[in-house]
């Protein structure tokens, strides 16, 4: 099993930033693959980024890249998503979640995390 509880979250004017935290613990070294998701109010919980562990490559949904940057700190088994230039239509609750298989397949959630933008 793997515990996720995600931090940082709050309320920003559009054009700021946030940076969310994912503090990971329990079966850590299971873990291939961590994401953020998330998902708005009357919408689908959607893809944003995503980190492997053993390579630390990354994936970006079109809508957050070249503003948000995912990044890891493995002495801390943390995962950080870095939110620049915010706008209204990132207002949602954000979710880190764990792979542990390197499939795609995210069998761990966080609580999550609440960011809303102002205009």
């Amino acid at each position: 099993q793997v515990q996720l509880v995600e931090s940082g979250g709050g309320l920003v004017q559009a054009g700021g930033s946030l940076r969310l935290s994912c503090a990971a613990s329990g079966r850590t070294d299971t873990v291939r693959r961590m994401g953020w998701f998330r998902q708005a109010p009357g919408k689908e919980r959607e893809f944003v980024a995503r980190i492997r562990r053993n390579d630390g490559s990354t994936a970006y949904a079109d809508s957050v890249k070249d503003r948000f940057t995912i990044s890891r700190d493995s002495t801390k088994n943390t995962v950080y998503l870095q939110m620049n230039d915010l706008k209204p239509e990132d207002t949602a609750v954000y979710y880190c979640a764990a792979d542990p298989s390197d499939y795609l397949q995210y069998d761990y959630w966080g609580q999550g995390t609440q960011v809303t933008v102002s205009s």
